[in-house]
């Protein structure tokens, strides 16, 4: 019965706000437009082209078959394994008694983290439903070294691998404390467990080689500091989250008094649960090591530059900590103060999530696609018209609007090399941008990009007729005066990533070049995305 009452309560949570007006944004979009391509139009293609493994795409694909293409629907897909986690995380629980299997459950039913990716269309909300049967597993071999449980967690793992790019790092160290734990007593099992995971994880080979092969800027935007580790623990355990897709550089980012302790009371109660967890049982204790393990491997990724330290990419560790805090939290001897200390923490979270605007399920996708589409509608524009995408090519935004009757140029993460100099290109950017591009980011002159302007767009527009650009104001934040003084400050220039930069120049050199040359007659801003209308006017 409490275990119902508590599902019930985690899928009322998570269907708070689930249809979101702004439509899908990047990542969601591209979760979309791999699973909407057919077998025959490059389907396996689209999934090598991603930086993640292709499990997600083949379940969203399915499921799509079965359900449509409604964004309501793709989001559905999310919730189903995120109402689902919560019940396995009773069963996780259980493996040490019925009180922590209640707190497990109950702590994963009001995670605003886990509520916010039950309505993303993108993997986590089933990555989080894999790593945590593969802990359920991993509890369960430890009490009975048996073929099943032996063979749940083989199955557990390898979906993590074949969902997760960066899965390996966890499953690594998961595989590693069992390893330290049993290994003196059932060397045979172990040894299976590891052939076993091996041999799948050969099947996925050409994806990995693949992925690590690919050149992409979409994950150079960036930087890591020691504050996203305390933004990793303010992310799981406070209704507040930040680290979503790239967090402040400092922890207390935020001076009100309020904000703080909204972002910091719950997160120090877990951390007292967790520290009492492993203070009461060795065992937790080496689940405990798989969390510093795969943290420290993701750190040093994001400090070299490989990956952007972000709370979701190490979302195979948090079924471990909502274990071991409520491990902690049931291990009280005076019973008052742990119910004091449950209660604190659940009603500050639920208070949170029921009735601020900026909860998880609550929260605005700024950066949806469908906002395009609306800006575009309200501008009414006529055939022939050109529109200027910026950031994104006309691709992602075709599930909104048809694009069929307009003239368009892009200036997309793919192809700005191309407007930006004819002297380099994409593989040499990608390797040495920040050098090359310091001299055109410091002046305020014209160059090659209003060239292009001029000849695929200003030469070609006839009299009467519009240019539309769409500007993503989340990349292009600074204007012309900030980026001349960005490339004269090293320190500055070091610290911003890349993209901003470039879609920073390239958006006030393309609104001060037609600005210059035609008429402004509409600009309009929604979410993080503007329009701004420029007409040809007969002279």
């Amino acid at each position: 019965m409490q275990l119902l009452l508590i599902t019930i309560l985690g899928l009322l949570l998570r269907l708070i706000g689930i249809n979101k007006l702004e439509g899908l944004w990047n990542d969601e979009y591209v979760s979309w437009m791999i699973a909407s391509t057919s077998f025959s139009d490059g389907f396996v293609s689209a999934m090598k082209a991603q930086c993640h493994m292709p499990f997600y795409y083949l379940y969203l694909k399915m499921c799509m078959a079965w359900g449509g293409q409604s964004d309501l629907f793709l989001r559905i897909t999310s919730l189903i394994p995120g109402v689902l986690s919560v019940i396995v995380m009773y069963f996780v629980g259980l493996q040490k008694d019925k009180k922590t299997a209640i707190y497990a459950s109950l702590l994963t039913a009001i995670s605003s983290f886990l509520i916010y990716y039950s309505q993303e269309v993108r993997l986590y909300s089933l990555l989080f439903l894999f790593s945590a049967l593969s802990l359920l597993y991993f509890l369960r071999f430890l009490k009975n070294k048996n073929l099943t449980n032996l063979g749940g967690l083989i199955l557990a793992d390898f979906l993590i691998l074949f969902t997760h790019t960066i899965g390996f790092v966890f499953v690594f160290f998961q595989i590693l404390a069992l390893s330290v734990l049993i290994f003196k007593e059932y060397k045979k099992q172990i040894i299976i467990l590891w052939i076993s995971l091996l041999s799948l994880g050969g099947v996925l080979l050409p994806f990995v080689l693949n992925i690590f092969g690919t050149k992409s800027f979409s994950q150079w935007w960036g930087h890591f500091t020691l504050s996203k580790i305390g933004f990793l623990f303010t992310d799981y355990f406070s209704p507040v989250l930040t680290n979503l897709v790239n967090a402040p550089d400092k922890l207390f980012y935020n001076p009100n008094l309020g904000a703080i302790c909204l972002t910091f009371i719950t997160p120090i109660i877990a951390i007292y649960f967790i520290y009492k967890a492993i203070h009461k049982n060795k065992q937790n204790i080496t689940l405990f090591s798989v969390f510093i393990g795969t943290v420290t491997v993701l750190a040093i990724a994001a400090i070299m530059g490989k990956l952007v330290f972000i709370t979701k990419y190490s979302i195979e560790i948090y079924p471990i900590l909502l274990f071991l805090a409520a491990y902690g939290a049931s291990s009280f001897k005076k019973q008052y103060i742990e119910i004091a200390l449950v209660s604190i923490f659940c009603i500050i979270n639920l208070l949170y999530l029921v009735l601020s605007p900026s909860s998880a399920p609550r929260m605005p996708r700024n950066e949806g696609h469908k906002i395009v589409a609306d800006l575009l509608e309200n501008a009414k524009p006529l055939e022939g018209d050109y529109i200027l995408t910026e950031y994104y090519n006309q691709d992602r935004f075709k599930k909104y609007f048809d694009f069929d009757k307009y003239n368009v140029v892009s200036i997309a993460k793919g192809n700005f090399p191309e407007y930006l100099s004819n002297d380099y290109d994409y593989a040499q950017i990608y390797s040495n941008g920040k050098t090359l591009y310091k001299p055109l980011f410091a002046e305020e002159r014209r160059g090659y990009l209003e060239y292009r302007l001029k000849t695929e767009i200003l030469d070609k527009l006839e009299q009467g007729k519009s240019v539309f650009v769409i500007t993503n104001n989340s990349v292009a934040l600074y204007p012309q005066d900030i980026m001349e003084r960005i490339a004269g400050d090293e320190y500055s220039y070091e610290k911003i990533p890349i993209m901003f930069l470039i879609f920073s120049y390239i958006n006030n050199h393309t609104t001060n070049y037609f600005a210059q040359n035609l008429s402004v007659t509409r600009i309009e801003r929604k979410g993080d995305w503007s329009i701004i209308k420029f007409t040809k006017f007969n002279k």
